[in-house]
């Protein structure tokens, strides 16, 4: 197995001379590691679709995967669906589109993504062309784009500076169609993209065939989370057919049925405002859109438009270190403690403050720590919002979690709350009592490093693929298979 490197930056041209008449594609999962249903897969290809993607990566699942370099799947299950999608479409010559790889999409999840691709190829025994896109900013150069005013804020978006963007851990900008337009016009089996726009994944391809740029992007939008566009989600593939007035919906798999309301729904997941959904590129517009139940499974859409920006936009995503946490889990179900709750725990906590005091010589504040404790049963999940929260629960559970500037503070204010939480008397008991019982033992978890994100913001840049660096990739499985 090989792999030879050449940077590429190629501007984009149609794909082919002439505008086509439909383009097929195949949303092989929402996310990739997940599952892919093989049976479906294998029928829907019966269609010689012209791709087949899967979006890898999401904020959804907080600043960790960015900040720690991880991802957010084990690698078992990525190597397991990339190697289901790879054997089935590779003897085609269908090429395949993976967005936001290791969840973040930085360098060293690229990096780590093709090793997967290349253990597949050696697996499976397949020659691989791969095309990877590296989305990772330079600190230097966003401090010099701010400075030359050329990254302005999202809304809402937290204060940058320079000093922001130096603490960050890591940077990534997130691509729009054209990146990945010209990584297909090298003729690529399996394009690895960095943070990517998920319905850029399969809008790249019919706007170069000469499609619609509405309804391209309209189907990207749609069918981004995979079979989570049908009326009840279950194990599958979607098919989209881009026509030049119509985008028809189609899912592959047991009881998977599409509907206008599902498809509707969908086209308004994650909107700000349900008409427009802003690319790097430019605005879906579905004001004039219609939906129309085709048969008992798919629907067309109609009447989607694209409205291109003055100014060429990139999104920006940044983590950065907040500190290091060790946590505490326990539960009470001590009807006395729970029927004067607030005022047990307000105790407890004046008496952590006190030992923090005099255990380290410094208040909370000045530490740069903070101890923070969620109750579940009662409103660990909606914190204040919580409409019941004055309805005495039969038991709760509590999370302590002590955040500090190092592991080894974390660790001992998080130790510190743990007697006070064992021992606190209520008003109806005389004594000594227990009435809080730790999950674990040793009671404390040290969780580690834990980040936040820290930009909502997009710069502008001077071409739509200058800030992303592609380079080709030779896996030769096939060839050194053993006979």
């Amino acid at each position: 197995m090989t792999a030879k490197v050449i940077v590429v930056d190629i501007p984009c041209q149609s794909i082919t001379g002439d505008t086509m008449k439909e383009c097929r594609f195949i949303a092989a999962s929402g996310m990739l590691g997940v599952g892919i249903c093989e049976d479906s897969l294998k029928k829907a290809l019966e269609l010689e679709p012209h791709f087949v993607a899967c979006d890898a990566g999401t904020t959804d699942a907080g600043p960790f995967a960015l900040g720690m370099g991880i991802s957010a799947f084990p690698r078992e299950a990525i190597r397991r669906d990339l190697a289901v999608i790879l054997r089935n479409t590779r003897p085609r010559k269908i090429p395949v589109l993976i967005g936001s790889v290791g969840t973040g999409g930085a360098d060293v999840h690229v990096d780590w993504f093709l090793e997967i691709a290349a253990q597949v190829a050696k697996d499976e025994q397949l020659d691989l062309k791969v095309a990877a896109i590296r989305s990772e900013q330079s600190k230097d150069f966003l401090v010099d784009q701010l400075e030359q005013g050329r990254i302005r804020a999202l809304d809402p978006a937290p204060p940058l500076s320079g000093d922001v963007i130096r603490r960050s851990t890591r940077i990534v900008a997130m691509m729009g169609a054209e990146p990945l337009q010209a990584a297909l016009k090298e003729g690529v089996d399996l394009i690895v993209a960095g943070r990517c726009s998920d319905p850029a994944l399969f809008a790249a391809m019919p706007i170069l065939m000469g499609l619609p740029h509405g309804l391209s992007w309209h189907a990207g939008k749609v069918v981004e989370c995979g079979q989570s566009v049908c009326e009840k989600p279950g194990p599958g593939v979607v098919v989209g057919y881009i026509r030049p007035d119509e985008v028809v919906i189609q899912p592959m798999g047991p009881g998977l049925r599409c509907t206008t309301q599902s498809v509707a729904a969908h086209s308004l997941y994650e909107n700000a405002n349900p008409f427009h959904f802003v690319e790097a590129s430019g605005a879906l517009d579905l004001t004039e859109t219609t939906y129309e139940q085709l048969d008992d499974t798919s629907v067309r859409i109609r009447g989607s438009a694209f409205r291109p920006a003055k100014q060429y936009t990139v999104k920006l995503e940044g983590a950065e270190l907040v500190g290091y946490q060790s946590i505490l889990i326990g539960g009470i179900r001590d009807p006395f403690i729970l029927g004067e709750f607030d005022t047990w725990l307000g105790r407890v906590q004046a008496r952590v403050h006190a030992s923090v005091e005099r255990v380290f010589g410094r208040s909370l504040e000045v530490l740069g720590a903070r101890i923070d404790y969620h109750v579940y049963g009662r409103d660990g999940v909606m914190g204040p919002l919580e409409p019941q929260r004055e309805r005495v629960p039969h038991e709760v559970g509590i999370v302590v979690e002590a955040t500090a500037p190092d592991q080894a503070t974390a660790t001992g204010l998080v130790q510190l709350t743990r007697q006070p939480l064992l021992h606190q008397p209520t008003s109806k008991w005389k004594g000594s009592i227990t009435g809080f019982a730790c999950l674990h033992n040793p009671s404390h978890i040290e969780r580690g490093a834990v980040y936040k994100f820290n930009l909502n913001h997009v710069v502008l840049p001077e071409t739509p693929h200058s800030l992303f660096r592609t380079t080709i990739h030779q896996f030769e499985g096939a060839r050194h298979a053993t006979v």
